[in-house]
């Protein structure tokens, strides 16, 4: 875990004053230790019955291609308001300094399907909890999310799994 975790770049003040922004970009840029990320998250999601994986936009997009690849099953986006093509489901949700939007597309996934939502962080839970109600809003099951960094003071995985979804996150950092 360290080798990985060590990969993960920290940049004081960014986007604001008093925020340690976790840039999880040397990381996609150190193949050694996505292997890792890709081997402990395919390891622990693989026999869940799984039939695809939801990535959040963006860094979510290249975590989840990765697992949906390795576990051969299909890739879902989940995007920001007006960036998918096709008919759409939306879903607000509150961030620290205002309100956003997501997307998926509205036959992305079905009443049959078993869904892991893949982000690159975990913080206060906003856009997991609106990735999860989105894919319930289609009929679909969320099995679990997982997240590569967890930001634990700030409460978004215990949001999740107060919302009774199963959560792994492969490291954390105190603050935020």
């Amino acid at each position: 875990m360290n080798k990985f975790k060590n990969a993960i770049r920290t940049i004081p003040d960014f986007p604001i004053q008093g925020i340690m922004f976790r840039d999880v970009t040397t990381l996609y840029s150190n193949p050694e230790a996505m292997k890792e990320v890709t081997n402990l998250t395919c390891d622990y999601w693989k026999n869940r019955g799984l039939t695809s994986i939801a990535g959040i936009e963006a860094r979510g997009f290249i975590t989840g291609s990765i697992i949906a690849d390795q576990l051969s099953l299909p890739f879902v986006p989940i995007r920001k308001k007006g960036k998918l093509p096709h008919k759409t489901i939306s879903q607000d949700y509150e961030l620290e300094y205002g309100k956003a939007t997501i997307e998926i597309h509205s036959d992305a996934v079905n009443k049959s399907d078993n869904v892991l939502v893949v982000d690159d962080l975990i913080a206060t839970g906003g856009t997991a909890l609106a990735s999860i109600e989105l894919i319930k809003k289609l009929g679909a099951k969320v099995i679990g999310c997982t997240f590569i960094i967890d930001l634990p003071e700030l409460g978004g995985r215990k949001k999740i799994e107060d919302n009774g979804i199963e959560v792994q996150a492969l490291c954390s950092f105190e603050g935020h």
